[in-house]
């Protein structure tokens, strides 16, 4: 007698080990994700990202190719906090992969396992692109990545135990690499604690938070509305008054308008990125990612600062 399924098409798997010598086919929303869980993994994981490098996460286009990844998958990992909101539920109603579905073993929420901030204590959609539960850009801190990566290697484990001490190994190698960076980082920013630094987007609560900056500023008058002449006014002047001399922007975003904002104040706009990759020799590596996000953002700093009266 066939096992008959939630979809009934598919046989109960959901939570059963993996397969000996079979690699886990993991499938992540964002590059951030698939370079952590490429550290785990090592080489007994495939791992496809379902967003580019480029890409706003907000809005990424829900391809059926990406269905056919969904289907395919043993593990998937994504932020959760609404990061996918706008795609993410779009492509699963085309799936049917019970291994993935909401509570199985192989379901991985990143957001679980970090405290978010922002969170609102009421929802008012006319402040713009609020989430609801709070900010989801979390992976801008190296601490949080760290908590990510020991969600990812406890799925792992459970999923294919016969690699358990592997996993926990790469964990560890990944841990201690990224603590020792994470020093370096702080050192770095250091001299530059409490400055202030604008932003297009609000997505850096968490790197703010961890290394002592205040990036409270936004070309976005609200968070996804596009700047207003008026809006942008506001924010020259509040930067000419508190000396901001450093525009941060994404690759998907609109660098013109930085650009502006910059020749008339004096600033300069520094190009950063979201996830491993962006940048040309980041690729699968969240900690090259994120030391290129810090050296850049330190050099620009520190050439504002010299340039100061």
């Amino acid at each position: 007698m066939k096992t008959k399924t939630l979809f009934g098409l598919f046989p109960l798997v959901v939570g059963l080990p993996l397969a000996a010598h079979a690699k886990l086919n993991v499938v992540t929303t964002t590059p951030d994700f698939a370079a952590v869980a490429k550290a785990i993994g090592g080489d007994r994981v495939d791992v496809t990202a379902l967003a580019k490098p480029t890409e706003d996460p907000h809005f990424v286009d829900a391809k059926p190719s990406l269905i056919l990844k969904l289907n395919k998958a043993d593990v998937l990992i994504e932020g959760r906090a609404e990061l996918e909101i706008g795609w993410l539920p779009a492509l699963l109603q085309g799936v049917r992969n019970p291994r993935i579905a909401i509570g199985a073993p192989s379901r991985v929420l990143a957001s679980e396992v970090v405290e978010l901030v922002e969170v609102p204590t009421t929802l008012d959609r006319s402040r713009g692109d609020v989430h609801a539960v709070g900010n989801p850009h979390f992976m801008i801190d190296p601490v949080n990545a760290v908590l990510v990566a020991r969600r990812i290697a406890d799925a792992f484990c459970s999923l294919d135990p016969a690699a358990a001490e592997a996993y926990r190994s790469n964990l560890k190698t990944f841990s201690d690499r990224l603590d020792a960076k994470l020093a370096e980082w702080q050192k770095l920013l250091a001299p530059f604690k409490g400055q202030r630094v604008v932003a297009y987007h609000n997505s850096w609560p968490y790197f703010a938070r961890r290394f002592g900056l205040q990036i409270d500023l936004f070309l976005e008058p609200k968070p996804g509305l596009p700047p207003t002449p008026a809006h942008l006014a506001d924010v020259m002047a509040k930067m000419k008054e508190s000396e901001a001399r450093v525009i941060i922007v994404q690759p998907y975003l609109n660098r013109r308008t930085a650009e502006s904002v910059a020749r008339n104040t004096g600033a300069v706009v520094v190009d950063v990125a979201d996830f491993p990759g962006a940048v040309k020799g980041t690729e699968d590596d969240y900690v090259k990612f994120m030391d290129h996000l810090v050296v850049s953002l330190a050099n620009a700093l520190g050439q504002s600062s010299a340039k100061k009266p």
